[in-house]
């Protein structure tokens, strides 16, 4: 449960929530111990992560890393794109095949931080409507949650489930200043569909042309460059395969993008909330009119190829208002 969360009441009063919080950390296989034994198998296979130095109950310690991030190199020099996606690609699928990652992840994945599963956590059930029917633009994220909910249930989608990084948001990868190869921080291994680490990557890079609004050029270039890497992800794929491929991307995008905008809308006033956050709140009916007119296209009629260009066009009618 996140601090959001316990700070908005959803586990109970403080003393109620606290005796949670022993009993967790009570128990072996807490998700900062499964973090600390991704990082260290990821180092071993030979990708560039944070060094562990120690734990304490519920707390982490790594080596700090410096470096510009994904999005701030997308930012900065938006035609660099697709390189910068195929460079992340590049570098995690040799790793993510490792005999060791994979069976590590078989033991002990990190589940906790994966796209859909946070989706059906926030949005299930009485719970997931009360907590709907607080937030601004209530009605409308409703029907944009059960649109997602019924293509999700409905849809063909690849079966395939490899092992994927899990949380790889673009301020997750870090590039350092001499050109080295890029660091990755908070893993969240796990098997899920293929497309999963990109859709949390494109959502974040949309959410952030939405938000910040960095111009038509650069909007443009960004989407460009976003499809050109994904039509060579799908270059080796048949045409019911690249269906379900891109089907499978935009919902997962589409899914990840309501869960980070809902979670910012419900921040307490009482924590402080990141510059991308507040940004995303200051633009929130730009998102929310995205998001309702992407999950309007998912039909099940609509070729893959199809919804995924009307999706873009429809981030760059958002970010260019």
């Amino acid at each position: 449960m996140s601090l959001v969360s316990v700070v908005r009441g959803r586990g109970g009063d403080w003393p109620t929530a606290q005796a949670a919080q022993r009993a967790y950390l009570a128990r072996p296989g807490t998700l900062l111990e499964r973090e600390a034994d991704q990082l260290r198998v990821l180092a071993a296979a030979g990708l560039r992560v944070p060094k562990v130095l120690g734990s304490r109950p519920g707390v982490l310690f790594t080596e700090y890393v410096r470096g510009a991030t994904l999005a701030e190199l997308v930012a900065a020099s938006p035609g660099r794109t697709a390189d910068l996606l195929h460079l992340v690609r590049q570098e995690l699928a040799p790793v993510l095949r490792s005999p060791d990652v994979v069976a590590l992840v078989d033991r002990a994945p990190i589940v906790e931080r994966a796209v859909s599963g946070t989706f059906l956590r926030k949005f299930s059930g009485i719970n997931g409507a009360v907590y709907l029917g607080r937030l601004p633009y209530g009605d409308l994220l409703r029907d944009i949650v059960l649109r997602l909910r019924r293509a999700n249930g409905s849809a063909t989608f690849t079966s395939s489930r490899p092992v994927v990084f899990g949380d790889l948001k673009p301020e997750h990868v870090l590039f350092p200043s001499d050109g080295g190869r890029p660091s990755f921080i908070d893993p969240g291994l796990m098997r899920h569909p293929p497309c999963a680490d990109l859709a949390k990557l494109l959502s974040r890079l949309f959410l952030d042309l939405v938000a910040c609004r960095p111009g038509e050029n650069a909007v443009r270039v960004v989407l460009e460059q976003a499809a050109v890497h994904t039509d060579i992800v799908a270059a080796h794929l048949s045409a019911p395969e690249e269906n379900a491929l891109l089907r499978q991307l935009v919902a997962l995008w589409l899914m990840d993008t309501m869960n980070i905008l809902t979670t910012y809308l419900s921040h307490p006033t009482s924590l402080p909330m990141p510059r991308t956050g507040a940004a995303v709140v200051s633009e929130a009916g730009a998102v929310c009119r995205m998001l309702d007119l992407c999950t309007s296209a998912l039909v099940p009629l609509r070729s893959g190829r199809d919804l995924w260009r009307l999706c873009l066009a429809h981030v760059a009618q958002a970010a260019t208002r």
